[in-house]
């Protein structure tokens, strides 16, 4: 199981210059991989170009981007060429978001979203991969090629957690991306649904790639309790509830990975025996020199 870290988006005028630095020192300590949201500061796509093109020999992920508010070719044109100032590093990861945000606030439909999602695939993973496309769906339609440098070498992740969205992953995309999803939901619902999407397409094996908040500490407790109000929101969610309930989680707080050394290892443990690939770890303690110190004995 690779490990990456979730970089916390930084504030302020000095953003990119943050990011850049987090990287960097990301890089730095040997970390395989590291990913950044894309709500509603930084565009992820651009502020990776832009940070981590400064930064080599790290993999680089969006964790996501929203499907809706782009259009697929418009999307693929714009990670090619992110892929491209990244020399080949981007992994693409992509959802559907929620719908109080595509809904409410961006006043797209979301209706039916895993039709949606498979009609944006067969736009954008032909164009990523070098190949016209030619589509015309009930949602979307293309009939395009790009000349963008950067084909061919870029992951294609998808956020699943529905069934629908995880045989997707499987059978279309190069695997998932997971937010508050535990180690019991990954081994009984994600890695099986996943895995034989793909191996009933003939694809190689999915990446599983799992973010979880997580702190090395003394005081679990007050640790859970730190994780439970910063990440208060995601329990509302509905599709973040749904994972959280079959996991038989109260809350964010239940799936945050918390303890000593030792105990924080023996759950590490846990998510890869589940099927985890890459395990992204979302540090949220400030100046948490402890936890940073434990993820690097696992390089």
């Amino acid at each position: 199981m690779r490990v990456g870290l979730f970089i916390t988006e930084p504030k302020g005028p000095a953003a990119l210059g943050k990011l850049r630095d987090r990287i960097a020192r990301g890089a730095d300590d040997g970390f395989s991989s590291a990913w950044i949201s894309n709500i509603f500061g930084l565009d992820a796509l651009t502020a990776l170009a832009v940070a981590g093109s400064a930064v080599p020999g790290i993999e680089l992920g969006t964790a996501v981007v929203p499907s809706y508010p782009r259009h697929p070719a418009a999307l693929a044109q714009q990670a090619l060429t992110v892929n491209a100032a990244l020399d080949g590093r981007l992994a693409l990861g992509i959802g559907l978001s929620h719908r109080i945000v595509i809904e409410d606030m961006y006043g797209y439909g979301f209706d039916r979203p895993a039709r949606h999602m498979r009609e944006y695939l067969s736009v954008l993973l032909p164009l990523v991969r070098g190949e016209r496309a030619d589509f015309d769906g009930e949602t979307l339609r293309a009939h395009v090629q790009l000349s963008t440098p950067g084909a061919g070498d870029m992951p294609v992740l998808i956020a699943a957690l529905a069934p629908r969205m995880l045989s997707l992953a499987g059978e279309k995309a190069d695997g998932t991306v997971l937010w508050m999803t535990g180690p019991k939901t990954v081994a009984g619902h994600v890695a099986p649904a996943v895995t034989e999407a793909a191996r009933a397409a003939g694809r190689p094996a999915p990446r599983i790639v799992c973010a979880l908040p997580v702190c090395v500490t003394d005081d679990a407790e007050a640790a859970r309790t730190r994780a439970g109000e910063v990440f208060a929101g995601y329990g509302d969610l509905p599709s973040y509830r749904a994972m959280l309930d079959r996991e038989g989680a109260a809350g964010p707080a239940d799936v945050a990975i918390v303890g000593n050394e030792d105990e924080v290892a023996a759950q590490l443990a846990a998510l890869a025996e589940a099927g985890v690939t890459d395990f992204v770890a979302a540090e949220y303690v400030r100046d948490d020199d402890r936890t940073r110190r434990f993820l690097k004995t696992l390089l």
